[in-house]
C-alpha cells in the first residue's frame, strides 16, 4: 500500500483507524447476535420436528380411515400462511404466526365420526410444516447476514485496522527523521555561523 508522507496523511490514518475502532464492537455485537438467534432458531426447529413426528406418528393410526370414501384434503391444505417479521441485529426474519384452512362442509349426519378429529389432527401437523418452513427461511437469511458480517469483522480486523496502524507507524517515523534532520541541520548552520562570526573577529 502506497502511502503520503505527510502530516496530513497522518491526520487521516488516525481519524480512520479511530472509526473502524469505533465501529469494530458494533460490528462483533451483531455477529455474536447472529450467532445466538441461528442457534436458537435451530432449536425451535428440533422442537416442532419432534413435534410433528409425534402427531404424525399418531396420525398414522387412523390413517387408513383415510380412504372411507371422504375426501377432507381440500380442508387441511392451507389457503393462507400468515408471517410477521422480527427485526435481529437489524435483519427482518419471518415468523410463523398461522396457516389459515377453509372451512369444512359436509353433512354432519352422512359423514363418519372420526372427520372432525382428522380433519384437526392433519390441519396441526400442516400448521407444523408451515411452521419449520417459515424457520428455514429465517435460518438462511440469518446465516447470509451472519456471513457478510464475519467477512467484516475479518476486514477490519485483519486488513484495515493493521494497514491503519502500519500507515502510521511508518509516517511518525518519517516525519520524526525528517525532524531529526531538521534539527541537525539548524545545528551545522549555527555552528557554520558562529564559527564565521569568530573568522570575522579573528581577522
Amino acid at each position: 500500500m502506497k502511502i503520503k508522507l505527510t502530516k496530513g496523511e497522518l491526520k487521516r490514518q488516525r481519524d480512520a483507524l479511530r472509526q473502524y475502532q469505533r465501529y469494530l464492537p458494533t460490528l462483533q455485537l451483531k455477529k455474536q447476535q447472529l450467532q445466538i438467534e441461528i442457534l436458537r432458531q435451530i432449536t425451535l426447529k428440533e422442537t416442532r420436528q419432534a413435534e410433528e413426528a409425534l402427531k404424525t406418528k399418531s396420525a398414522l393410526s387412523w390413517a387408513g380411515l383415510l380412504t372411507d370414501g371422504i375426501d377432507i384434503s381440500g380442508w387441511v391444505n392451507p389457503k393462507k400462511v400468515f408471517t410477521a417479521a422480527r427485526n435481529i441485529a437489524g435483519v427482518d426474519i419471518p415468523v410463523f404466526e398461522k396457516a389459515e384452512f377453509e372451512y369444512p362442509e359436509y353433512d354432519l349426519f352422512t359423514a363418519p365420526l372420526w372427520v372432525d378429529a382428522a380433519i384437526d389432527a392433519l390441519k396441526a401437523i400442516t400448521q407444523l410444516r408451515e411452521e419449520l418452513k417459515t424457520i428455514d427461511k429465517g435460518v438462511v437469511i440469518l446465516r447470509q447476514e451472519l456471513r457478510v458480517t464475519t467477512q467484516r469483522v475479518n476486514l477490519f480486523e485483519k486488513v484495515k485496522i493493521p494497514e491503519a496502524e502500519e500507515a502510521i507507524r511508518q509516517i511518525k517515523i518519517y516525519i520524526g527523521d525528517q525532524m531529526a534532520n531538521a534539527v541537525g541541520r539548524s545545528k551545522a548552520a549555527k555552528k557554520k555561523m558562529e564559527r564565521a562570526v569568530l573568522e570575522e573577529v579573528a581577522a
